[in-house]
């Protein structure tokens, strides 16, 4: 964890917001993300990897400081170097597919003034879990575990950090937590070819860590990565967190989330395989 840094109070005496993000050609998309924070922020920072599309003209036009660096696996990894960059007293992370509302605004807006009520009731706090609303086959998911989804993603300048070991992984925090007003708004599968190119990258990932794990290939593991967990993953998001409530959308995002296990199973299979004849050639 880092050390805490010392606040910059901006010249109306209120605290400056840091807004972070890591990027990888997301020009279509940036431009909502960014222009829904641009009254709150002090300071801009994006991190991006090697964008080949208009990424970094969107980041300048909206007065972002850009550091450039490679497209790693773990996108996380990006993520921590813009948090690293961070100057403000307080840091807002986002992804280019997410936009916070209207509410929300008014909260981290609210916060940044010592003087309001919300920042003497939330003064305790290191950071802050943001509820979050995931788009997905042309709607916000309601229930099977999509919604409120918290994730932590503002937090006191030196308070917070990842992990940077998955991809899908939350931040650690030194200090107690609160929960934001407002949602954040996730585009993240605006079309299903969104939602099967992450899936295709996740599933990739999942399989190098079960490779490092040294999961077996054998009937015991291919039962419970093929069948069982699977089959577990479904209820869980369908039944048991109410997935059929979101109707069609609902169904098939429970079916992909089980399916996730069995194709890194496979995807492990494959890599070992390929694995095998390099070994007996050395």
């Amino acid at each position: 964890m880092a050390n805490a840094k010392v606040l910059k109070l901006s010249k109306e005496g209120n605290l400056s917001l840091s807004v972070v993000l890591a990027v990888h050609n997301e020009a279509k998309i940036l431009p909502k993300c960014l222009d829904a924070v641009k009254t709150i922020q002090d300071e801009l920072i994006i991190v991006d990897g090697e964008s080949t599309d208009e990424t970094v003209a969107v980041a300048k036009k909206f007065g972002a400081k850009v550091i450039p660096t490679t497209n790693k696996v773990n996108f996380h990894i990006n993520k921590q170097m813009a948090m690293d960059a961070a100057t403000g007293d307080l840091v807002l992370q986002l992804d280019a597919d997410e936009v916070i509302d209207a509410q929300l605004i008014a909260f981290i807006a609210e916060l940044k003034d010592p003087e309001s009520a919300t920042a003497r009731q939330h003064q305790q706090y290191a950071a802050w879990w943001i509820k979050r609303r995931n788009y997905f086959l042309g709607k916000f998911l309601q229930k099977g575990g999509q919604y409120p989804d918290p994730a932590i993603r503002l937090y006191r300048n030196g308070k917070a950090s990842l992990p940077q070991k998955d991809v899908h992984e939350f931040m650690q925090v030194d200090g107690e937590t609160g929960t934001a007003d407002g949602d954040m708004l996730h585009y993240g599968n605006p079309t299903f070819g969104d939602y099967l190119r992450k899936f295709n990258t996740y599933t990739s990932f999942k399989a190098t860590q079960l490779e490092e794990l040294h999961v077996p290939l054998s009937l015991g593991s291919s039962f419970k990565y093929l069948v069982w967990m699977p089959l577990s993953t479904f209820c869980s998001l369908y039944i048991r967190h109410r997935g059929y409530v979101d109707g069609v959308a609902g169904f098939v995002f429970a079916s992909w989330s089980g399916l996730h296990h069995a194709v890194a199973y496979l995807k492990l299979w494959e890599l070992q395989a390929q694995a095998a004849p390099r070994a007996e050639q050395t």
